[in-house]
């Protein structure tokens, strides 16, 4: 895989030409930036931007502006120019999240074939019940709510069941893992998400099941790339299966006075 090409194309597919999350949500572009739009409740954010030193300080206040009451992500790639747009973000009010790595892997070459530790199995979620329990793995395994996540994915499940795959991990009735993977219509990419595991659980390759389950479903799909925003703790698992750091991303987020 030739790491500049593929991010070329990545920044090409997922960033310029964005595909909506669901169907109520939309992409608005303009020459300077382009915008996802969620709505009060949804995820609004600035997916992409083309900005230089002399137009990055007006593009920022024109997108508060825009977004006016509603929360809203930046988020920053660590190839996006001018190179001190982090900064300009920060002096305009916007507020760094953890940095993370941008993460791809050629489906074509990765090791898919893994071993389930002993009393572990991977259910598919479906439906509101099946969401609970993704859930709650997420709870256990990052020990904060997870009550931001419920309406984003009970949204892609009742609007675009064909653009989300989601799957949890259970020892017992007890789900110790939860995943996600967006499907991208049109791009050669799809998107993980989650897979962060319970304590006691760590360790015993459950991540890297839930990689190599949806790694299979997208390449019957006919995706042709993973991409993951990994964390430090699952960015050496990813190097391990053949993933590649392409560059970093942060969200900035942008909190209006009283909210």
């Amino acid at each position: 895989m030739d790491h500049q090409s593929t991010l070329a194309l990545f920044d090409r597919q997922m960033r310029q030409a964005a595909p909506p999350e669901t169907s109520s949500t939309t992409i608005e572009a303009d020459d300077r930036v382009v915008r996802h739009l969620g709505g009060d409740q949804g995820w609004n954010a600035v997916l992409w931007s083309g900005l230089d030193e002399e137009s990055a300080d007006e593009a920022i206040a024109a997108q508060i502006e825009f977004f006016g009451s509603r929360e809203f992500e930046w988020k920053l790639y660590g190839h996006d120019r001018p190179a001190d747009l982090g900064d300009r973000l920060r002096t305009a009010g916007f507020v760094p999240e953890e940095q993370e790595t941008l993460m791809i892997a050629a489906i074509g070459d990765l090791d898919l074939e893994v071993t389930l530790p002993d009393g572990v199995r991977l259910e598919p979620v479906t439906d509101a019940a099946g969401v609970e329990l993704l859930l709650r793995a997420h709870e256990d395994a990052f020990g904060e709510s997870a009550d931001w996540l419920r309406p984003r994915v009970l949204a892609q499940l009742a609007e675009s069941p064909e653009n989300v795959r989601l799957v949890v991990a259970l020892a017992g009735d007890r789900p110790i893992s939860g995943a996600r993977m967006d499907l991208n219509p049109g791009t050669a990419f799809a998107s993980l998400w989650g897979g962060g595991t319970a304590p006691g659980w760590r360790g015993r390759g459950v991540y890297r099941a839930l990689v190599a389950h949806r790694a299979r479903i997208a390449a019957e799909l006919g995706y042709e790339y993973l991409q993951v925003d990994a964390s430090d703790q699952s960015r050496p698992i990813l190097q391990r299966l053949g993933f590649a750091a392409l560059t970093t991303t942060t969200p900035y987020q942008w909190r209006p006075l009283g909210r």
